[in-house]
């Protein structure tokens, strides 16, 4: 029986066949789904200097793409569970490489956004289906542990490959083409779909929820935008304002609407599981500091360091592959070691990573910040896989697909918060020590009047494109070292972050709560 004419399936386990075909799909559509993260973060200087965009422009370029994840995984959760993942699965794919196509085509930066925003959506349809589809085909829970490690080292080889590759194909082609290896990946996983995956549907019925949907897309959208253009015009302007009361108005109208819905998008009764609630926010709040750390990495590397692409890939691809590594080991773990110390020293050590990173400055050597990255890398890799497993076990079975699209929503509002939040902070911290670092370096006052304004309206990458004759070596060292200041700022947040994170976890995944379906409802 092919796969399109096989019997929809709910709750029984899927024939051994049809099991390892169905997590080996589920593996490369989450690969597929995270491959843009890291390969545009390497070419974010690049693109800026393209397009001369500032760094609020450039936090729109990794926002575009996540914040549709945000905005639309519980929707598509519930769209897999109601018409088939299959066809979500599907839908997905072909929206990533029709949002690599308009990418690589952009002649604007407003074109970029809009292919990330494409493929982010893709994303959004692809993240929740691979996990319902893993759910699925491993009913057991226990079971279920060891392929989701598998499905998070997937997602972390993306993370891996995806500067690796970029790195030499923005600097041999230029930096449209690294929007290249996300078509034929995606399309022959198309072409491998079609023929091998099996459909399924949840084994209750449900229906689409539009008013949830809606006021939930309008909160995480008015938050991000209202963050991203606080670090422009501050916090005082009035469309920060207005954003942010849409933000608390839509939030406010989500969650009455949810708690009266006969069939929510997200059963706020989920929240009643404490391992469900802390996996949720540990994922939020984690993502938030990684994504953003990732963000302002790049732009140290391009800015500061005037590294090109390929060795900026290097030191990304270092701490993605310590946690490719780690990611797999740590679903068998969980059978042994207690999710709560797997997930809480993990966050310990990507907080201890990110302190270490304070003693960084323009002229750190690549061995000095390696071992950071690799440590932080292992921590995340720690973190990863038992955080999802624990919030889909933590449900009953036929809740485990609605479970694992509301973990991702919140870990891709986290995501899509990081580069508004930290861009903002690194904004805020240079832009405020730049005038002084422009006194030390010499810099006569009309030429610090005349870098600073320019810094003030489009970013700090803005200072290289002036001509400055003779000041620009001293200017580009002052900026540089306002920029580091500014990064020290995020670091130290990222750091307090993460390391609440850790606590949250160790408090509220207590030992003797295993990692089982609670009831729910």
């Amino acid at each position: 029986m092919t796969a399109t004419t096989s019997p929809v399936t709910t709750g029984v386990s899927a024939p051994p066949e049809r099991r390892t075909a169905t997590i080996v799909m589920a593996c490369l559509g989450v690969f597929v789904a995270y491959l843009p993260i890291t390969s545009v973060a390497v070419t974010l200087p690049a693109i800026g200097t393209a397009f001369g965009a500032s760094t609020a422009q450039l936090s729109w370029v990794q926002d575009a793409f996540v914040l549709p994840m945000a905005a639309f995984i519980l929707t598509a959760g519930v769209f897999g569970d109601v018409h088939g993942r299959r066809k979500v699965y599907l839908v997905g794919l072909c929206l990533t490489a029709l949002g690599a196509l308009v990418a690589l085509s952009a002649q604007s930066i407003s074109m970029v956004w809009i292919g990330q925003a494409l493929a982010g959506t893709g994303a959004a349809a692809l993240l929740p289906t691979t996990l319902a589809l893993i759910s699925h085909a491993v009913p057991d829970v226990r079971e279920r542990g060891k392929f989701i490690g598998i499905w998070a080292s997937a997602l972390m080889l993306s993370l891996t490959v995806g500067p690796l590759v970029a790195g030499p194909v923005a600097e041999s082609a230029g930096w449209r083409w690294i929007y290249l290896l996300p078509i034929p990946v995606a399309l022959i996983a198309l072409a491998v779909a079609v023929v091998t995956l099996p459909e399924s549907r949840a084994p209750h019925a449900r229906r689409l929820d539009w008013p949830g949907q809606i006021s939930a897309a309008v909160a995480v959208t008015a938050l991000v935008f209202g963050v991203i253009e606080a670090g422009v015009y501050g916090f005082g302007d009035a469309r920060v304002i207005v954003a942010l009361l849409i933000a608390v108005i839509a939030a406010v109208v989500f969650v009455i609407t949810e708690k009266r819905s006969a069939s929510p998008m997200l059963d706020l009764d989920l929240f009643r599981s404490r391992a469900f609630t802390a996996t949720t926010l540990v994922a939020m709040i984690t993502f938030l500091a990684l994504i953003g750390f990732i963000f302002v990495l790049s732009m140290y590397f391009g800015l500061v360091q005037q590294l090109g692409t390929i060795e900026a890939g290097w030191r990304l691809a270092l701490m993605n592959g310590a946690s490719m590594l780690v990611g797999a080991l740590a679903g068998k773990m969980m059978h042994r070691i207690h999710a709560r110390f797997l997930i809480g020293g993990g966050l310990i050590m990507v907080a201890v990573a990110q302190f270490a990173l304070l003693t960084i400055d323009a002229d750190t050597s690549f061995a000095a910040i390696s071992w950071r990255l690799v440590v932080l890398g292992l921590g995340m890799g720690l973190v990863m896989a038992p955080m999802t497993a624990t919030a889909v076990s933590a449900v009953p079975y036929h809740l485990s697909g609605m479970a694992a699209a509301g973990n991702n929503a919140f870990r891709q509002v986290g995501g899509a918060l990081g580069p508004a939040v930290l861009g903002a902070l690194l904004t805020a911290g240079a832009v405020n020590s730049l005038p002084q670092k422009l006194v030390d370096a010499g810099i006569d006052e009309p030429v610090r009047d005349r870098v600073v304004g320019a810094v003030d309206a489009e970013g700090l990458a803005a200072a290289s494109s002036l001509d400055l004759g003779a000041d620009t070596p001293a200017v580009m060292g002052a900026v540089g070292d306002a920029f580091l200041d500014g990064m020290h700022l995020c670091l130290t947040f990222s750091g307090v972050l993460t390391a609440a994170a850790a606590v949250l976890a160790l408090v509220m995944l207590r030992p003797g709560r295993a990692v089982e379906e609670q009831p729910v409802g």
